[in-house]
């Protein structure tokens, strides 16, 4: 393994750099995008509750808020409850993009690793070739194990970067799809909540 790292040259060095940063970010948002730590099962239904006790105090709150991202949501429309229907929805909406944002951490760098290895594999490729062809001129076509070192230089950096960038960009694509399906239904369960609090409000005027 190291004699073909060490015969892809000096390209081979950035190109392993994106596979650790690609690997690393795939890790990371598999573990922090799990449905469970973004959107708590029956949350929703347990803050109503508290809601409908009176037991809801800042405490909570601020626990609720640091909970989880659908947490921060709900805690968001949870401080305007007693405002207006309108207020409590632009706080969920402006709560929302901060969290989508949360959400969406390093995914941009995944992206850029995805298209960034292939190009420095066929950067490599360039490169092998030039050599190739700067020993066709000093030593001619007679020895083929002159010619060796280019060919498996251009080989390995443009196998390398393909091999980094294909799961990359499967990875990128997948967890844009997923933080997509999280945050709709996140936004499902906010405004399940917000229309429980309006009828709540309503009521109390009536």
């Amino acid at each position: 393994m190291v004699e073909i790292v060490k015969s892809g040259g000096w390209l081979m060095v950035p190109i392993i750099i994106c596979a650790i940063t690609a690997m690393g970010i795939m890790l990371e948002r598999f573990w922090t995008l799990q449905q469970k730590r973004v959107i708590p099962e029956d949350l929703t239904s347990k803050v109503w509750g508290w809601v409908k006790k009176e037991q809801l105090d800042q405490k909570q709150i601020q626990s609720l808020h640091q909970g989880s991202p659908l947490g921060q949501i709900l805690a968001a429309g949870l401080i305007n409850r007693d405002r207006e229907r309108a207020i409590m929805k632009d706080s969920i909406e402006d709560t929302g993009r901060h969290v989508v944002h949360e959400l969406e951490t390093y995914l941009e760098t995944l992206g850029t690793v995805a298209a960034v290895s292939p190009l420095l594999g066929l950067l490599g490729t360039v490169i092998g070739m030039v050599k190739v062809f700067a020993a066709i001129t000093t030593h001619g076509v007679g020895d083929p194990t002159v010619l060796a070192g280019g060919i498996a230089e251009a080989l390995i950096t443009t196998a390398a970067g393909l091999s980094v960038a294909i799961p990359a960009l499967i990875g990128y694509r997948y967890y844009r799809n997923r933080v997509d399906t999280l945050v709709v239904d996140m936004e499902k369960e906010a405004i399940k909540l917000v229309e429980a609090l309006h009828r709540r409000q309503l009521k109390e005027k009536g």
